[in-house]
């Protein structure tokens, strides 16, 4: 955890009277709830490590281990027993208070995302390959400057985020250009994969994915 926070990720620094705040890309305690998964439930016949890769808009965290017999990612997401692969790293954790009870960890890292205000993990099972991935919120001036956009798309993404989606007539509206300046500009934004067109007429709807 320590390397991964010091070396691979930035934190934000504010302050609370005179103590010091860090606020990092993604939720400290979700990081570390897919970590401590990953140890408990890997299978440990298979010669391969935990791996992590970290890029610039995501954290991928894989360990080798198939799930239950009939279970699915789904049944990961509700209500579900506890069924570590390895009760005896998993009983170590919980006696040392790493975790507060098993069958919640999913909850727990969708939580920890949604309280940050990032996208919630997306976890994947195919095979003896099990994937968990935490994305940060590229919805920041600096990020969104760095890809390129003007400062009328970057307005508009950071004012219209807490709504959750943009109209073109709306965008037209707000910046005062026209129906197609405004159609253009959130083309560009949807080619970016920074919004997602739900049709094509002038009230066209652009989603935040």
């Amino acid at each position: 955890m320590d390397f991964l926070l010091t070396k691979y990720t930035k934190a934000l620094i504010s302050y609370e009277d005179i103590t010091r705040v860090e606020t990092y890309e993604y939720p400290k305690d979700a990081l570390r709830e897919a970590l401590l998964n990953a140890v408990a439930h890997k299978d440990y016949t298979g010669p391969y490590p935990i791996q992590i890769s970290v890029y610039a808009d995501k954290i991928m965290i894989w360990n080798y281990g198939r799930l239950p017999e009939n279970w699915t990612v789904e049944d990961l997401l509700d209500k579900h027993s506890s069924q570590p692969r390895n009760p005896d790293i998993a009983t170590a954790f919980f006696r040392s208070g790493y975790v507060e009870s098993w069958g919640r960890g999913m909850d727990k890292m969708r939580n920890l995302c949604l309280e940050a205000k990032i996208p919630v993990p997306q976890f994947s099972c195919k095979g003896n390959d099990f994937w968990t991935v935490f994305r940060k919120d590229i919805y920041n001036k600096e990020e969104l400057s760095n890809r390129g956009l003007n400062d009328r798309q970057i307005d508009a993404l950071l004012f219209f985020k807490a709504k959750s989606e943009i109209t073109s007539s709306e965008y037209a509206e707000k910046y005062n250009v026209s129906d197609r300046t405004a159609r253009r500009d959130l083309s560009e934004l949807t080619e970016k994969k920074l919004l997602k067109n739900e049709g094509d007429n002038k009230l066209s709807r652009y989603v935040f994915p």
